[in-house]
């Protein structure tokens, strides 16, 4: 039953944070996202082989935190330093703001009691994981790896002779961040300021 709830709520996320991302690059100018029919909160669109179906079994089958993305949607080639930064930041800050909507939601249900009582624990459930889940892939997307939202911003402000050999890790890059997510070695970066995240709007009231 887990998976059941887990995917669609990990779905809906990388779509919520496609969309944020594409229409920042809108009002930037940068109108690729639209054109690719990439404004929809509908995942089918944002699917990716290896971020949306690989990761997430994989880490399903290893019993780790869920993580994925979303296909890449790559910037305009003419996109300036700041403007590649910006768009970096909206994937996470979308993470973010879903995250505290997600537990505003939890904190009204629970003192509504909106869910009749036969679903109420499920529905509470995947709104906590909702929380904990955008709270980790906020972090997550600041890690300088590709496809991650960091790896544009570092691109972009790198001189063009560097930027070639730093996007050369980008077909391996996957590989290397599941590698990475099975071995613990992320849990520094992501899982702890994810946590303290979490253990921050808890005492703020809104998860209990």
């Amino acid at each position: 039953m887990e998976w059941i709830v887990q995917l669609p709520v990990l779905l809906f996320s990388v779509a919520v944070h496609e969309l944020f991302k594409g229409l920042a690059a809108r009002a930037l100018g940068d109108r690729t996202a639209e054109e690719q029919g990439r404004l929809t909160l509908n995942p089918i669109p944002h699917l990716d082989p290896f971020g949306t179906v690989f990761l997430p079994l994989l880490c399903y089958a290893m019993r780790l935190p869920m993580l994925g993305w979303a296909k890449p949607l790559e910037p305009s080639p003419s996109a300036k330093a700041s403007e590649s930064v910006r768009l970096a930041a909206a994937g996470p800050l979308a993470h973010a703001g879903l995250a505290l909507v997600t537990a505003a939601c939890y904190k009204a249900a629970v003192v509504t009691h909106v869910f009749a009582p036969e679903f109420e624990k499920t529905m509470l459930d995947a709104l906590v994981f909702g929380v904990s889940l955008n709270l980790v892939l906020a972090f997550f997307n600041l890690l300088p790896v590709h496809p991650l939202d960091a790896s544009r911003a570092v691109a972009g402000l790198l001189p063009a002779p560097w930027r070639g050999r730093y996007e050369a890790h980008a077909p391996y890059a996957g590989y290397f961040l599941a590698v990475l997510l099975g071995s613990r070695l992320l849990d520094p970066v992501v899982m702890r300021p994810a946590r303290a995240a979490l253990e921050a709007l808890a005492k703020m009231g809104l998860l209990s």
